[in-house]
């Protein structure tokens, strides 16, 4: 078990679709091994939105298989520092059931039009149950297709690599959802990919999503 004690990162961080935007996002995914569901909201601190709090809430849930307990809970909040409608900055205290609390410092880098989207987040942290750095990257795109003026189609892929010390694989997942939106209710397919330790246990999931969001 001591491999899949490690830190991971949801990938709702991905699912912006502005930079300055105040929403709460809530998405349950059913697969045929694995139930996850995610909370993810962004709030405007200052009058100019240069300053925001972002909240990612997790639960994932594993069917047992041969007596490997993957079920994770994680909590983080993070201060971005918005330079720009490009560019972010800020530190986050990170909760992980399985590895414990992190300080981390992330960057932002986030590309965007009317139809597609495209985010980069590289992390370095400090997990104190290690003692040890990691680094982090989080990649996540979208395309979407606007088929009338309340319905459109939606494409997600999101990508995150951790690494232990810098150098030793410690989690990573590749997740897809493909589906379409109505009146802010988006529902579909999906697929997670998930890897954990350093010679990776997989966990390869197909299911259901459901994902709506509250703008405030």
């Amino acid at each position: 078990m001591k491999k899949l004690r490690i830190i991971s990162v949801s990938s709702i961080i991905g699912f912006v679709s502005t930079l300055q935007a105040q929403f709460t996002q809530l998405e349950l995914f059913l697969g045929f091994e694995k139930t996850d569901f995610t909370l993810f909201s962004n709030y405007s601190i200052n009058d100019n939105n240069a300053l925001s709090i972002a909240t990612l809430a997790f639960f994932q849930k594993f069917r047992e298989r041969e007596n490997q307990i993957f079920d994770e809970v994680g909590v983080q909040p993070t201060l971005f520092w918005n330079i720009n409608k490009t560019i972010a900055l800020g530190p986050s205290l990170y909760y992980n059931s399985f590895g414990g609390f992190s300080e981390r410092l992330s960057g932002k880098f986030i590309l965007q039009n009317s139809r597609t989207f495209l985010v980069v987040i590289p992390t370095i942290a400090y997990s104190e149950k290690k003692d040890a750095g990691l680094g982090e990257i989080f990649t996540q795109f979208q395309i979407q297709k606007q088929l009338s003026k309340k319905v459109s189609l939606w494409l997600n892929g999101q990508f995150l690599t951790v690494w232990d010390k810098f150098k030793s694989h410690s989690r990573s997942f590749q997740q897809l959802r493909l589906g379409a939106s109505y009146k802010g209710h988006q529902i579909g397919l999906g697929l997670d990919f998930d890897q954990y330790g350093v010679e990776p246990i997989t966990q390869l999931n197909f299911g259901l999503f459901y994902r709506k969001n509250l703008k405030n």
